[in-house]
């Protein structure tokens, strides 16, 4: 916490609440005292004055300590100053003004606490070694997906990767490659619903010059490319009934024959499929060849979809904002509470490809630093949202039970206290609703 005139009222309105603070004068502090602050959540920056010396060093101390989340306390009158609106609007959640008010700044308290708690997970997930930035997540859902895909990374049979459209099949893939004896090789991605029938066997298998009109040379196929590395079947479900068995008689003898050749290709290579289509229907409508669907259904792996870990989706999003963040001219530095709200409340019907999407597209058309919902495109959807009575009380409760979470700094005791209910009701409801806290 920086020191200056607000001290004393601050600091008592920080022991009321129950926080503890490490008071430090930023003007007398060294670079080795800096790392004593470091255990430090949150930082209060008590602005002074709107000295350029003083806004540089508040700056550099920041700059030191990236892992705090910081707001800002001043007095009215410097907010006019466009240097400190621009340094609260880089650095700081949220800013104060006097003279405080005691309930005003416990809010902003909280709420800071749950975007401190919200980025030390995200930092913590991103440093794991098998998380590799594709796999993002905390939930319980997201840590089974991770194990699967170590074990099945380690094997060597077929894997059968279902999931809904968007909740990144196609990552599993290719963390599945990268972690197995196999990731120096190369990683070829077919999608069967892209190509047309005509062209599947010569896309997967290749040919010959002269082998048809238009084979004025010898193309390698998709499967003899990959020799040695992994092939993913990308909506294999959508391939047709012919190809189906020409690719079980690759599966079975791994050797390819180009179209117009007489010669066998032996290939080592690891198949994995993907698919949105219930391949069990398939199987009984006589879309899908049983045979088939027993060879690449040795190691089965289900990606969830996003409302089966909603603890994940602001993690998901600030992910993609630092990805994406550039795109916008690096004017873009975080979410804004309405933005926030909105993405809790939000089912995410297209899942994690939804969530990007919407994500990358705000980056670009937001006109401020925060991010809006109006930018994240939520406002267009009241006119067809569902009017289902059940849906909407249990969208109320979750918006609820989020106020509560936030204005009580994410303290389960004060938050049922908040809504009127005991602490185990509130325990149930939190199950209920599939929200994290701690």
């Amino acid at each position: 916490m920086f020191a200056g005139r607000l001290d004393a009222a601050l600091c008592r309105i920080l022991a009321a609440g129950g926080w503890d603070a490490i008071p430090f004068d930023v003007l007398h502090t060294s670079a080795k005292q800096i790392p004593l602050l470091t255990p430090c959540q949150i930082g209060i920056i008590v602005l002074a004055d709107a000295s350029e010396d003083w806004l540089s060093r508040i700056r550099s101390t920041v700059e030191h300590l990236r892992d705090i989340t910081w707001i800002a306390v001043c007095e009215s009158a410097l907010v006019i100053d466009s240097r400190l609106r621009e340094l609260i609007t880089v650095c700081c959640v949220d800013y104060l003004t006097a003279p405080l008010d005691s309930g005003r700044v416990l809010f902003s308290l909280g709420h800071a606490a749950g975007m401190a708690a919200l980025a030390k997970q995200y930092r913590d997930s991103s440093r794991l070694p098998h998380q590799r930035s594709s796999l993002i997540g905390i939930s319980p859902a997201i840590d089974a997906l991770r194990s699967d895909v170590r074990k099945s990374a380690a094997a060597t049979a077929p894997v059968l990767i279902t999931g809904e459209s968007g909740t990144g099949k196609e990552l599993v893939a290719r963390e599945i490659h990268d972690l197995s004896d196999r990731r120096d090789h190369p990683f070829v991605e077919v999608s069967c619903v892209s190509l047309p029938p005509s062209l599947v066997h010569a896309e997967l298998f290749g040919f010959e010059r002269g082998a048809f009109t238009g084979a004025d040379r010898r193309k390698i196929g998709h499967l003899e490319a990959a020799h040695r590395g992994t092939i993913l079947l990308d909506e294999i479900g959508d391939l047709h009934l012919d190809m189906q068995a020409l690719l079980l008689r690759f599966l079975e003898e791994q050797i390819v024959r180009r179209i117009g050749s007489r010669e066998s290709v032996p290939v080592d290579v690891r198949v994995l499929a993907a698919t949105h289509v219930d391949l069990e229907s398939a199987v009984r409508d006589g879309r899908f060849r049983l045979d088939l669907y027993y060879r690449l259904n040795v190691l089965r792996i289900e990606t969830p979809p996003l409302r089966d870990h909603p603890e994940d989706v602001l993690l998901l999003a600030h992910a993609f904002l630092e990805r994406f963040g550039s795109e916008g001219g690096a004017r873009v530095r975080g979410f804004s509470e309405s933005a926030l709200t909105a993405m809790r409340a939000h089912s995410w019907p297209g899942n994690v490809r939804e969530l990007l999407n919407r994500v990358r597209r705000a980056i670009v058309m937001c006109e401020n630093s925060l991010v809006a919902a109006s930018d994240l495109g939520f406002e267009a959807e009241d006119d067809s949202e569902d009017l289902n009575l059940e849906s909407a009380r249990a969208a109320a409760e979750r918006r609820i039970i989020f106020a509560a979470l936030r204005r009580c700094g994410w303290s389960v005791g004060r938050s049922a206290q908040m809504i009127g209910v005991s602490r185990a009701t509130f325990y149930r409801l939190l199950e209920k609703c599939r929200i994290a806290v701690g």
